[in-house]
């Protein structure tokens, strides 16, 4: 019987774990890639108290904090939550195990967007990638195109400017809403190009169909690419949680509370799952912190400490 069990693995969950375990409270984290999205970012410089890191390092950091400070890893994926009869004790079942814990945090986080355009399914994996950091390297000399008009977008043109020949950042508006500094930074480079009021009608592959091309815009232009990374934003991973009877929003996002507090007495939500507007690592993290805190106090019996 674990005391706090944390779904997800990324920074808002790790955050939790190192929390709660030095709260003495039994934690465990059960995901399938420790650090989460956060490793997938080339560098993040928003971080408190340190300038520049790299997400892979970032996540590791975590990882090894929360592990150090004595919350269990799981390795695993999971596949429902259920509650006992007086919701006192919840049931996490996995593929091959079930844990049961008497708080639960979903820190689950969300999955990429794709884009409704013919040819993206059928290319995915063969040129249209949602990781820059992951599949850049494979982009080296060549041309690319991000599709996006958000700092995820500015900051993936950027990573990919260092490696490739071209890089086209297609936006659909007509403003690429990034940070200052990267607005500079894609100023400054030479390889990158900004196609504003502009979307992907089609992507087509070379003459055996095996890999990426070019692009067709809606309105004719084409465009000769190797790689399509899209940075179209996030749908939050709730299902887990509403089938727990959490209530969400309209947007599909878990309701909390300033206590993290979610409408289910003894769980909690944190991270990019959640329905808070700004969602940063820290931000997460924060609430990460503040379920483990409040998770504390419920397993007390609400008793301050």
């Amino acid at each position: 019987m674990y005391d706090f069990i944390i779904i997800g693995s990324g920074a808002s969950g790790l955050s939790a774990a190192m929390y709660a375990a030095r709260l003495n409270l039994k934690t465990a984290v059960i995901g399938e890639m420790p650090g989460g999205l956060i490793t997938s970012t080339h560098v993040v410089e928003n971080w408190p108290g340190t300038v520049s890191i790299s997400g892979p390092d970032l996540g590791m950091a975590l990882f090894e904090h929360a592990t150090k400070a004595g919350a269990e890893f799981k390795n695993e994926k999971v596949l429902e939550v259920t509650k006992s009869e007086d919701g006192k004790i919840f049931t996490v079942k996995t593929a091959s195990n079930e844990y049961q814990s008497k708080t639960i945090l979903f820190a689950t986080g969300t999955q990429h967007r794709s884009l409704d355009a013919k040819g993206i399914k059928e290319f995915e994996n063969k040129g249209v990638s949602y990781c820059a950091l992951c599949d850049g390297a494979f982009y080296k000399d060549k041309n690319v195109c991000i599709v996006g008009g958000g700092d995820s977008a500015a900051k993936e043109a950027i990573f990919l400017s260092q490696v490739a020949t071209k890089v086209y950042i297609i936006v659909r508006k007509d403003v690429l809403r990034a940070e200052p500094r990267n607005q500079e930074l894609i100023a400054a480079a030479s390889n990158i190009e900004v196609l504003y009021n502009t979307e992907i009608a089609e992507v087509i592959g070379d003459d055996e169909g095996k890999k990426v091309a070019k692009i067709l815009t809606k309105d004719g232009r084409e465009f000769a690419v190797d790689g399509i990374f899209l940075a179209i934003g996030h749908m939050a991973q709730t299902e887990l949680a509403s089938k727990l009877g959490v209530e969400l929003n309209q947007k599909g996002e878990i309701k909390i509370s300033r206590h993290s507090e979610t409408s289910v007495p003894g769980v909690y939500a944190a991270g990019d799952c959640a329905d808070t507007e700004f969602k940063q690592a820290i931000t997460g993290s924060a609430e990460g912190v503040t379920a483990a805190y409040y998770a504390f106090k419920y397993v007390q019996g609400g008793a301050n400490f």
